[in-house]
């Protein structure tokens, strides 16, 4: 979608574009009325130097809410890292009017509807890429990009323009891109990453303290 300049635009709240997605969105909404069941929105600052990459919205929490990581397991482990590290003012992100307000950060996803089982094919990543891609050419974009998972990450590269081979994806593994910018990896802070121990408190703790010490540095290199 563009503007009305002719400019991509980041988000689009009435997107239908891709049809699986769209059906089964209208499901859902059928069985839950009272859920959102909509493109899920970035939140966050604005002026964010730091964007947080997910997969997709989970089917009753940010689904059922609005917000990304609002209401489900997978936001629990994130909101209060982000706390710890000064990204949020509170340690909770349990519904859209529980006050939080994230600092110098933003929260967006890969695709932005509700996928079934939580996995979008491929070419749904690619479909909603154009969103990502505008978030990330916009003026004052994010200079620190923190990619939960390998979708995600790689969807980063793809609206960068870059080729995946080229920044593989790792928990913990960083890359200066060719534009300047930081890309962390990190596993998804899903249920089964952070139940299976695939995804430890600790280890997530080190990739949002990385994001912590790069976005401190912008700040030291501007002064």
């Amino acid at each position: 979608m563009t503007s009305t300049t002719g400019m991509p635009v980041p988000f689009d709240p009435a997107c239908r574009h891709c049809e699986r997605l769209a059906g089964f969105l209208d499901a859902v909404k059928l069985a839950n009325p009272g859920y959102h069941c909509a493109p899920v929105p970035p939140f966050g600052d604005a002026a964010a130097r730091l964007l947080v990459v997910g997969l997709a919205p989970g089917m009753h929490g940010a689904n059922r809410t609005g917000r990304p990581f609002t209401g489900d397991y997978a936001g629990v482990l994130l909101y209060q890292t982000l706390h710890r590290h000064g990204f949020a003012n509170q340690s909770q992100g349990d519904a859209v009017d529980d006050g939080l307000v994230l600092a110098d950060c933003r929260i967006s996803n890969a695709v932005k509807c509700l996928p079934p089982d939580n996995k979008p094919t491929g070419a749904e990543v690619r479909a909603c890429n154009r969103f990502l891609s505008a978030e990330l050419a916009a003026p004052g974009a994010p200079r620190v990009l923190l990619a939960l998972g390998k979708v995600a990450h790689d969807a980063v590269l793809q609206a960068l323009g870059l080729r995946v081979s080229a920044f593989r994806f790792g928990h913990g593994a960083a890359y200066t891109l060719p534009d300047g910018r930081l890309l962390i990896g990190s596993y998804h802070c899903s249920r089964y990453n952070t139940n299976t121990r695939r995804l430890t408190p600790e280890m997530f703790d080190a990739v949002v303290a990385h994001a912590r010490t790069a976005v401190d540095a912008l700040g030291a290199e501007a002064a």
